[in-house]
């Protein structure tokens, strides 16, 4: 990069809380005065009708309930030990699907499906049974299907893995975050290296095609030996994919995230090392850089799709898999009918009261205009294949824009060919802030002032 500015020069200037681009428009972005509830249901009649006849449909899963709080974490949850919530939630989450079904006027076709958290690995294996068989047995799974779920190491039980194996279930994602004793102390996850090598190796015996492990740099007293000795531990395994996720400090967001201060947690340029410290030791292990956090070894589906130009990123992440509706269940979860958005209630009991009602829990969503949808497939070419096209830019006419590709090309965060902006690799420590120049909701609210609800982008 000789003659474009240092990387803590850049990292002065793109650090800014930026959005992580699982839709467009983002959450905190939605014009809710325009939605409804009866358009909420016109849109996903309006996508189940165009999709589910050859992509199929997505679904997914909040499951939120966790036996102990991990204070780093900003999603929805609900701390208990009381396993007997875990009946009464299934309930309504399967009324919910029934609701859906309702709204489907037939059977719809499942591409994929995810179970997330909290930890989805809390209800027990009797129970996920139930969940998923019941959930099934009015849908047609499809050929292609791509089944998945979050699993805890700690509580991930060879029983957990076979039952979902038997139910069409052939990738799991365990939450590592980091090994090293003092930081999983701070942030209040104990989690023995030999826990996650027996889960690991359980999931192969048994036959799951695709093992992927999520790691954060940024949490406290992280430095760049001990994100070294983290990496050096789990690449023993050969995970089939790594997300490495930037750690997102929204203490007004989560509380559990004051127990610890700034002092505490590495500086911008640390942190950014901390980040290349990871990706040169997976990059010498043969890991492709797929874009925003994610690696995959070449065999891995997740590294196919981005380079057979198919990869997707909606509210699970990326994704193998493009369906044109995805429906959330359970609370907070968060839906996308490809002509608008919707997020259930996020308090548990409120979600089951809306539930047992009859009515859907959807509280907040966005109707999509056409000005969206082209923006998000704008947004969408950068973070799943890191170009758009030159005519498309053009086309946009919006000289701010322009401005600020122009700079970024300067700064060797992209490039250009006959045809489209890239994505450099140096530059795809910046690829959040590529989209974010995309994003004409952001300009907004930054020429508005006031605190951003987002998380900084490096």
């Amino acid at each position: 990069m000789s003659g474009f500015p240092s990387q803590a020069e850049l990292i002065k200037k793109y650090d800014v809380p930026t959005p992580r681009y699982t839709s467009y428009p983002t959450v905190p972005h939605w014009n809710n005065r325009l939605f409804s509830s009866a358009k909420w249901i016109d849109a996903v009649k309006r996508a189940f009708c165009e999709s589910n006849d050859a992509k199929g449909i997505s679904l997914y899963l909040h499951l939120p309930f966790c036996e102990s709080l991990c204070t780093y974490c900003a999603c929805n949850k609900r701390i208990t030990k009381n396993h007997g919530v875990e009946l009464k939630y299934i309930r309504s989450l399967l009324k919910e699907w029934t609701l859906y079904l309702r709204i489907f006027g037939r059977k719809p076709l499942v591409r994929e499906l995810h179970l997330g958290g909290g930890t989805p690995t809390f209800f027990s294996p009797e129970n996920l049974k139930w969940l998923v068989s019941y959930l099934l047995e009015e849908a047609v799974v499809h050929d292609e299907n791509e089944f998945s779920f979050e699993g805890h190491p700690n509580n991930t039980t060879a029983e957990h893995l076979a039952t979902l194996h038997s139910l069409g279930f052939r990738r799991v994602s365990f939450g590592v975050q980091d090994l090293d004793p003092k930081v999983q102390q701070t942030i209040n996850r104990i989690q023995p290296f030999e826990k996650l090598r027996e889960a690991t190796e359980h999931s192969r015996r048994i036959g799951y095609k695709s093992v992927s492990f999520d790691l954060i740099y940024g949490l406290p007293f992280q430095t760049t030996a001990t994100i070294e000795h983290t990496f050096r531990q789990v690449l023993t395994l050969r995970p089939d994919r790594v997300s490495f996720y930037s750690y997102a400090h929204v203490p007004w967001v989560s509380p559990g995230q004051r127990g610890y201060g700034d002092k505490d947690l590495p500086s911008d340029v640390q942190k950014r090392e901390l980040y290349e410290t990871g990706r040169t030791l997976l990059k010498e292990r043969g890991y492709e850089d797929i874009g925003m956090d994610h690696f995959a070894l070449p065999h891995d589906a997740l590294y196919i799709a981005q380079a057979g130009g198919s990869l997707h990123r909606n509210f699970m992440g990326y994704t193998t898999t493009h369906t044109e509706l995805l429906i959330g269940l359970g609370a907070s979860a968060i839906s996308d009918a490809k002509y608008a958005y919707a997020q259930n209630l996020k308090k548990v009991e409120e979600y089951s009261a809306a539930i047992d009602s009859g009515t859907t829990a959807v509280f907040k969503g966005h109707v999509q205009t056409e000005e969206d949808i082209q923006f998000r497939k704008y947004i969408l070419g950068i973070a799943c294949q890191g170009r758009i096209p030159i005519r498309d830019v053009a086309a946009i006419n919006d000289s701010v824009l322009m401005e600020t590709l122009k700079e970024m090309c300067a700064e060797g965060i992209l490039a250009t060919d006959s045809e489209a902006y890239v994505v450099t690799d140096p530059g795809r420590a910046f690829i959040r802030n590529v989209c974010g120049a995309f994003d004409r909701n952001l300009r907004i609210k930054e020429q508005q002032g006031g605190q951003s609800v987002f998380s900084k982008s490096i």
